[in-house]
């Protein structure tokens, strides 16, 4: 037990003093002490680099650089609609577009500049080769080397296919809650309507029986529209004295519709008895007969030897 703190004392006793030997030399400083890394000064030598470029620059004609710097060139009209439509259902707070249209996020947008700017640089360099009398010609044959590997434009690929396909789906539904709806409101109107029909065929029988009413046109299938656009077609047809020769075709053929069954009973003619005259009688009232003459007694008949009814 005795050695054991006789050599924590002793540890104890070196690192104090090898503490007290660091403030003294400025190491340590009174507060939290935290080892802080020496800031690394940035020296910005111009000269040094105005030199130096003096030295790597080349003093080329521009036949041997082929450099340029250009802008964007021209958007195709259909690509212009496009991008369009993609600022709008940006703009459109209710359309939640999850892409920015930042080049540096949108792929689409990025590799659009590209191929702009590669466009300026044919329409600016073409000519100006052919000013200094390079002619310039691309073979039948030739394919320029990609950027990209295959394999990551096949990626590319069937990521847009993906993507398009979601879209279709998404769209394909889209359209089926849309028509559920609508059928949803057809169903309702039709429901309403059938309300009305009945209410109005309850009100013209009432009509009918307190007697307001002559005819039962209203208990056929579109009696009353039917008879109103008749009636309609006949008024117009008498304000136009040119088509009079239209008239007397609708008199003749009828106005369209309904061909067979016509002659067929219906409630109206049923019901209809102002045209019944009954068969005429042998004998009429008052004990004549058809010759206008009285019919004699029962004497005078059994004295014409007619014999008695038993």
């Amino acid at each position: 037990m005795s050695d054991s703190s006789d050599y924590e004392d002793h540890e104890s006793g070196d690192s104090d003093a090898e503490l007290q030997a660091a403030f003294a030399s400025g190491l340590l400083k009174p507060g939290l002490n935290i080892p802080v890394e020496p800031k690394k000064v940035f020296t910005n030598n111009v000269a040094g680099l105005n030199l130096k470029h003096k030295e790597i620059q080349q003093s080329l004609k521009w036949i041997e650089r082929l450099d340029l710097t250009t802008g964007l060139a021209p958007i195709a009209p259909e690509m212009a609609v496009y991008i369009a439509e993609k600022e709008e259902e940006a703009g459109n707070p209710i359309k939640k577009v999850k892409k920015s249209l930042d080049p540096t996020v949108d792929d689409f947008k990025r590799e659009m500049n590209f191929h702009r700017q590669a466009q300026a640089a044919v329409l600016e360099g073409i000519p100006r080769l052919h000013s200094l009398g390079v002619k310039t010609k691309r073979p039948d044959d030739y394919f320029a080397q990609m950027a990209k590997s295959d394999e990551h434009m096949q990626k590319v690929r069937d990521s847009l296919l993906k993507k398009k396909a979601g879209l279709e789906v998404s769209e394909k539904v889209r359209k089926i809650r849309e028509n559920r709806k609508m059928m949803k409101t057809l169903q309702a109107q039709a429901v309403i309507q059938r309300q009305k029909d009945k209410r109005d065929l309850m009100e013209e029988v009432k009509k009918y029986r307190k007697g307001a009413r002559k005819d039962l046109d209203f208990l056929e299938p579109g009696g009353d529209k039917k008879k109103q656009g008749q009636q309609g077609h006949k008024k117009k047809l008498q304000n136009k004295p040119a088509d009079r020769k239209r008239q007397k075709k609708d008199e003749k053929y009828g106005l369209g519709g309904k061909k067979g069954g016509l002659k067929r009973n219906t409630k109206e003619s049923s019901a209809d008895v102002s045209s019944y005259r009954p068969p005429p009688r042998n004998k009429k009232a008052g004990g004549k007969n058809a010759k206008g003459q009285k019919r004699p007694g029962k004497s005078r008949r059994h004295q014409n030897g007619r014999p008695k009814r038993r």
